[in-house]
């Protein structure tokens, strides 16, 4: 009696050790729902959406058929898709000497004793929180080329600057200068918060061993924040492969657009897209091209990932 007794109650302690964990996990589930809800319904079903769009050609007035491959086929033989994925990638890369100009800024914000650092925070960050439509704006007024503030500095010192976003020449490094001091702020602040998680210890026995301040930033400050820059690099990239607002509002969409002599240095990759998808009414093609930037962004950032082993350091 008394051993049945024992291993009843040694079962059934067993049944509620097991149905705890599922208790939990049932918790854990109900938790998390509304957020995997939420991607399932507006990220995850998009995408899913658009990959089939894009086996499919679209009517003037609506409805799709399907077409199979031919929106791909159409895609690799398009030059304009080829030269607005060369733009966005000139315009990415360019855009990666934002993250060494933050690191610097980051560095001599960093300084002990330095008076203002708040203010200068403040200031380098403010072109992240204002509205990049505002930040286009005032940018296009600037690189005006009759009465843009940039070529009436020019003006004083005798140089005749053209009309930057209109000239061919010089339209793509004029965006990218736009999109870097837009982005420098939020850089700039992850690179502090990286060189403010660094030992203190290690500047002082560096200091201890004779290395200036030039020696322990490249020989402390840069290993130790290259997982920040890591991070950072990844997002930046992210960011400029989908770059459109600035380009839409500096140049126009449409017409207006296309009759920008710089417009071919210009169009990017989302650019296009919304051209076929809303301008064109040619959704098939444009989700074609939305899922092949997916692709790239993508390939991009597990290449990223692979290379990252060998110039990251971990503690």
């Amino acid at each position: 009696m008394t051993t049945t007794a024992g291993s009843r109650a040694v079962r059934a302690a067993r049944v509620e050790k097991a149905r705890r964990p599922r208790a939990e996990a049932l918790w854990g589930y109900a938790f998390i729902a509304p957020t995997g809800l939420g991607l399932a319904i507006f990220y995850l079903w998009p995408v899913l959406q658009t990959a089939y769009f894009s086996f499919t050609e679209w009517g003037a007035f609506g409805g799709h058929t399907w077409t199979g491959l031919d929106n791909y086929t159409r895609l690799l033989g398009d030059p304009e898709v080829g030269r607005a994925v060369l733009n966005t990638l000139t315009y990415t890369a360019l855009g990666l000497i934002g993250i060494p100009l933050a690191i610097v800024f980051a560095a001599l914000l960093n300084r002990p004793g330095l008076r203002g650092v708040s203010v200068y925070r403040t200031a380098f960050f403010l072109p992240v929180v204002t509205m990049p439509v505002a930040v286009a704006m005032l940018w296009r007024w600037l690189y005006n080329g009759d009465y843009g503030l940039v070529n009436q500095v020019l003006a004083t010192v005798g140089i005749d600057g053209p009309n930057w976003i209109a000239d061919p020449a010089t339209a793509m490094y004029a965006l990218v200068v736009v999109g870097i001091w837009s982005s420098i702020g939020y850089n700039l602040i992850i690179f502090l918060a990286g060189m403010q998680a660094i030992p203190k210890e290690l500047y002082e026995a560096a200091s201890l061993d004779g290395a200036g301040r030039v020696r322990q930033f490249f020989s402390i400050t840069l290993p130790m924040l290259s997982p920040t820059a890591f991070f950072v690099s990844i997002v930046s990239v992210i960011g400029s492969l989908q770059l459109f607002d600035l380009v839409f509002v500096m140049t126009g969409s449409g017409q207006s657009a296309r009759a920008n002599p710089a417009y071919g240095r210009l169009q990017t990759v989302v650019q296009l897209f919304y051209e076929r998808a809303f301008v064109t009414n040619d959704r098939g093609y444009a989700a074609a091209i939305v899922i092949a930037l997916l692709v790239l962004i993508a390939g991009l950032t597990i290449l990223q990932f692979r290379l990252q082993r060998r110039w990251v350091h971990y503690v």
